[in-house]
C-alpha cells in the first residue's frame, strides 16, 4: 500500500514563514499535495493508496481521487502517522508499504515504477532527498520490516535500520522525488525547474528573485 502522510495544512510549511504568509504556505502545501496525488493516480497498476490525515482539504482530495483515508486524529508527527498507518496496513494483510511525502511535487510515474522494479522480494528501497539528509520515499516488504523515523536527518538512520534487518536495501537517486520544498531555497528550485505542475505555477507568481539558489547562500 502507498501511504501519504498529510499534517494539518492550515499550519503547513513554517520554515517558509520568512518569505510567505500562512495563507500562501497553505495554498502551496495544497498545490503540492494535489501534484503528488495526481501522479499517483496516473500510475497504472499501482498498489492501493492511503492518505494518512485528519486535514479536511486532504480528505476531500483523497476522495476525489478515490483513494482511501486513514484517519490520523492525533496529528502529531509524520513518524507517528506512519507508525499508526503501518499497523493498519499489517492488520489488513498488506505485504508492503511505500511511504511518499506530500511535498515532492516533481515526482514522476517513471520514478515510482523504478521503485517497484527495484524492489526485492523481501527488503527495502530508499530514495533520499536532494541534500542526502532526508528520506523522500521508503518502500518496505514486509510492510513493517523496520520502523520509519522521519525528520531532517532521517536517511542515514533509515539506511542503517534497513541494513540491520539483513534483507536487501536498494538506494535510488530519483531527481523528481528528491526535491522536497521545506525552505526558501527549495521554493526557488521548484520555480526554476522544468515543468508546469500546480505548485510550480503558483511559486512562479511570487517574487522569488532575491531567494538563494542553495540553502546556505
Amino acid at each position: 500500500m502507498i501511504l501519504v502522510p498529510v499534517k494539518n495544512l492550515s499550519t503547513a510549511k513554517q520554515r517558509l514563514a520568512s518569505v510567505l504568509d500562512q495563507a500562501a504556505r497553505t495554498k502551496l502545501a495544497q498545490a503540492m499535495l494535489f501534484d503528488v496525488l495526481e501522479v499517483l493516480g496516473a500510475w497504472e497498476n499501482r498498489p492501493e493508496v492511503g492518505i494518512v490525515t485528519s486535514d479536511p482539504f486532504a480528505t476531500e482530495l483523497a476522495r476525489r481521487f478515490d483513494f482511501q483515508v486513514i484517519n490520523d486524529d492525533l496529528n502529531r508527527s509524520e513518524t507517528d502517522a506512519i507508525e499508526m498507518a503501518t499497523r493498519v496496513c499489517e492488520s489488513r494483510g498488506a505485504d508492503s508499504t511505500l511511504v511518499i511525502p506530500a511535498d515532492i511535487p516533481l515526482i514522476r510515474v517513471d520514478e515510482l515504477e523504478a521503485i517497484r522494479q527495484a524492489a526485492p522480494l523481501e527488503g527495502s528501497v530508499l530514495a533520499p532527498a536532494a541534500d542526502g539528509r532526508g528520506t523522500n520515499a521508503a518502500w518496505r516488504r514486509p510492510a513493517g520490516l523496520f520502523p520509519l523515523r522521519f525528520g531532517n536527518d532521517s536517511f542515514q538512520p533509515h539506511l542503517a535500520a534497513a541494513r540491520a534487518t539483513g534483507k536487501p536495501c536498494v538506494v535510488l537517486s530519483l531527481p523528481g522525488i528528491a526535491l522536497d520544498v521545506d525552505n526558501p531555497a527549495d521554493l526557488r528550485r521548484l520555480a526554476d525547474a522544468r515543468g508546469e505542475t500546480r505548485s510550480q505555477r503558483l511559486a512562479r507568481q511570487w517574487d522569488l528573485l532575491d531567494l538563494p539558489r542553495a540553502a546556505n547562500e
